[in-house]
């Protein structure tokens, strides 16, 4: 006797349909619950599809109205040192070489005596913000510049870091801000992901958890990017067919998505299958939109030569030119690994990567501007945490046994935003006068992700989804909204 029994087919509307044991089971077993049920949950249901469309990524309007539609996250990854880009600190200079009274500073490992910066710092713009000469292209932007000197974290590890500054939480599964941003808003182009995340050379720590969808539906995640690639078939994989022809390409969709949906009539509410299903759909679509979003070639010289060269610049440039097609999110890594993480010659490695970035980053601000983009995307450069402004120690790790670099620091650090609703031409907060912790106006990450919210259009605290019988939201139960950040 087998152990367990399938009921051939049952009809369905005049359909075959194959049933197993379960599925016999969850259909007669539960009867007499579904029936007590039925009126109750149809209401429920026509007031969802009252509120829901049937496209998830259908364009829908924010809570409150906003002038930004885009979000361009510039992602320092590995923690760029405040003290030496943005957070001029005279006293640090003045007493270099001095060991703190107070003795090591609390921080991941011994550090020792305060490091000056070794680069120089002036004024710029109307305003007079004084930035590192490690961005004298962005600092030309010093009066569209929004500059956070008191931001803080939780702890100095680079893991729990970067959730918390991507996902609002740094060790349980959480929808990035990315997925949150185009969950509530949708998208402007369907042919083109909401949600792009460009880091060159592979995944950087903690991989595509730091776009991911948690427990939003899966279309919701962000799409990856390699940006080492230039060539289009390496950059997105599979976006062309050179095998079939597009209209015998559509019929073969056409069928799969007839065979899908009666997939799906037999597995209500199977969120990775509709995800796999929206995926293979919106990748037919990329094959003709993608190809020139993709491609900077398609740029005039003038403006390729205005971002300058290598892979910064190009995936910066193709930042700008996916907002302008109405991709909601772009994330913009600094390349793989922590490049910005130096414990040792922090001198040559900060000053290499800031010439990286830095002439594309002004050129981004610029061509936003001449656009008229700029006044409805919102642009934020930062990492996960900063640097101390005292030297680390030598050890077998991290700085090699040299003495010319910073280690990790959560207790201050600098991020910046421009554009759509931010006050440009402001500096909030500041860090004690060596630049080690935020002392005045302090800003928690949870706080920042509550003012990028409302500048988007959003009441951090209503914006929620409920999931395992709770609501949830990009803040968990945290943050404020910094009004003195916005216009």
């Amino acid at each position: 006797m087998t152990t367990s029994m399938r009921i051939p087919f049952l009809q369905t509307d005049g359909a075959p349909v194959a049933v197993g044991r379960r599925g016999m089971l969850s259909r007669c077993g539960m009867g007499i619950g579904g029936v007590a049920l039925a009126d109750l949950l149809q209401n429920q249901q026509l007031g969802a599809a009252e509120k829901e469309p049937l496209n998830p990524m259908q364009g829908k309007p924010s809570q409150f109205p906003s002038r930004v539609k885009h979000v361009i996250h510039l992602f320092a990854n590995g923690g760029p040192s405040h003290v030496d880009t943005f957070d001029y600190k005279p006293e640090l200079q003045r007493r270099g070489g001095e060991m703190l009274s107070s003795g090591n500073l609390a921080t991941e490992r011994q550090t020792g005596a305060l490091y000056p910066s070794p680069f120089r710092f002036r004024r710029y713009g109307q305003s007079g913000i004084q930035i590192s000469e490690l961005f004298e292209n962005t600092a030309k932007h010093a009066d569209d510049l929004c500059v956070i000197r008191s931001m803080h974290a939780n702890v100095p590890n680079h893991e729990p870091s970067l959730l918390l500054m991507n996902c609002g939480e740094a060790r349980l599964v959480r929808p990035s801000m990315g997925s949150w941003l185009t969950w509530g808003l949708g998208t402007e182009n369907q042919n083109l992901p909401a949600f792009v995340a460009m880091c060159p050379g592979g995944y950087p720590i903690q991989e595509s958890q730091n776009w991911q969808s948690g427990f939003l539906p899966g279309v919701f995640q962000g799409t990856y990017v390699d940006t080492r690639h230039t060539e289009l078939e390496k950059l997105i994989e599979n976006v062309r067919n050179d095998r079939i022809a597009p209209a015998e390409q559509a019929k073969q969709l056409g069928l799969l998505r007839l065979l899908n949906s009666k997939h799906m009539e037999q597995r209500p509410g199977d969120a990775q299958l509709e995800a796999r299903i929206q995926s293979w759909e919106l990748a037919f679509r990329m094959q003709t939109e993608a190809a020139d979003a993709f491609d900077v070639n398609r740029e005039p010289k003038h403006i390729r030569e205005m971002y300058g060269d290598g892979v910064q610049a190009r995936q910066i440039l193709i930042a700008r030119r996916l907002v302008e097609r109405g991709v909601r999110f772009v994330q913009v890594w600094h390349g793989e690994g922590q490049p910005w993480d130096n414990h040792d010659d922090i001198e040559v490695n900060h000053r290499r990567l800031a010439k990286q970035c830095d002439q594309a980053i002004g050129a981004l601000l610029t061509d936003l501007k001449q656009r008229g983009l700029l006044e409805e995307t919102l642009v934020i450069w930062g990492g996960e945490f900063g640097r101390t402004p005292v030297v680390e120690l030598p050890t077998k790790g991290a700085n090699a046994g040299k003495i010319n670099g910073r280690d990790h620091n959560h207790w201050g650090f600098t991020m910046w935003m421009a554009g759509g609703g931010v006050r440009g031409g402001y500096v909030h907060g500041a860090t004690d006068e060596f630049g080690f912790k935020a002392v005045e106006n302090t800003v928690h990450v949870h706080d920042l992700h509550a003012t990028i919210l409302k500048l988007i259009g959003f009441d951090h605290e209503k914006f929620t989804y409920r999931y395992a019988g709770r609501d949830f939201r990009l803040t968990d139960v945290h943050g404020r909204v910094v009004e003195e950040l916005i216009a």
